[in-house]
């Protein structure tokens, strides 16, 4: 780390009992591990919110028997070729698919790529997960 700063934190007994059970769930080796990684996933939220470049993915279920939703949802990838890296289809049983596309630009163009996909009639589930390119945080 470049810079390594030492600080102190005060906080109420009970939130910090709290916090350091949640340490424990997600096996952090210390507080500070933890905090990092809470303090990185606010600035990431924050990336989103500022438009800037980010990365993700789309993940959707659907049911590849209604009349021309795969067709549809095909169209839909293509019109937004610029920010779809890749995808991968499987198939979960007879009737129901999941599709998973890594999507890469601006954050207002993922998340209407995102709507455009799940709003889609036939489209059972779906979610948008947004992370960082990692550029921007330390």
């Amino acid at each position: 780390m470049d810079g390594l700063v030492r600080f102190g934190v005060s906080l109420d007994r009970k939130l910090l009992a709290e916090f350091d059970r949640h340490i424990r769930r997600k096996r952090y080796t210390n507080r500070s591990e933890a905090l990092r990684d809470l303090i990185r996933d606010n600035l990431v939220g924050k990336e989103w919110d500022e438009n800037k470049e980010a990365v993700g993915t789309i993940t959707f279920v659907y049911d590849h028997h209604v009349r021309d939703l795969t067709g549809k949802l095909t169209d839909i990838q293509h019109d937004y070729h610029g920010q779809i890296l890749s995808g991968m289809h499987v198939h979960l049983d007879h009737n129901h698919c999941l599709e998973v596309l890594v999507v890469r630009g601006k954050g207002a163009e993922i998340k209407k790529v995102a709507d455009a996909l799940v709003s889609v009639k036939g489209v059972k589930h779906g979610k948008l997960t947004m992370t960082t390119t990692g550029k921007t945080l330390r």
